[in-house]
């Protein structure tokens, strides 16, 4: 088993565990990877630090930080459980603009088109500047699979 420091272009981070260098190269190429927080497909390898071993067995370290079964979180405060049904709320409240999403929100902002609760994607820059016009932007972590489900 491999495991990898990954990131998207939105610069989160996250790790991939391969069966194989073979196997990372694989789903890359495929565009089968996709970032766990935003559900972005432009997916890179990061630098990371090796192991070192010390001598020194941290079992009982590593069991001591783990959380306990069932409280697993993504976020600071919010549970997968919550978050699942917080990503099915937005799904299915939403309407899916893809990649307009940028202009999607600027028109909803700016009243050019009627408002409406949207979802869609966009890159880091577009992000910024949707933020520094004063337009609220979130990212959460919609699996490519679901993105384009309405219901």
């Amino acid at each position: 088993m491999i495991v990898y420091d990954l990131g998207c272009e939105n610069h989160h981070r996250f790790e991939g565990w391969f069966a194989s260098v073979e196997d990372f190269e694989r789903q890359l190429d495929q565009k089968q990877l996709n970032c766990p927080v935003c559900g972005n497909a432009s997916i890179k390898r990061l630098p990371h630090a090796t192991h070192v071993s010390t001598g020194v067995s941290g079992r009982a370290e590593n069991a001591q930080r783990k959380p306990a079964s069932g409280s697993s979180q993504q976020y600071s405060n919010l549970g997968n459980e919550m978050l699942a049904r917080l990503i099915d709320h937005v799904i299915e409240n939403t309407d899916d603009v893809g990649q307009a999403f940028p202009e999607e929100a600027r028109k909803i902002h700016y009243q050019e088109v009627p408002e409406r609760h949207i979802r869609g994607t966009a890159s880091a820059r577009d992000v910024e500047a949707l933020k520094e016009e004063g337009i609220d932007v979130v990212a959460l972590p919609v699996p490519a699979s679901r993105a384009g489900r309405t219901h």
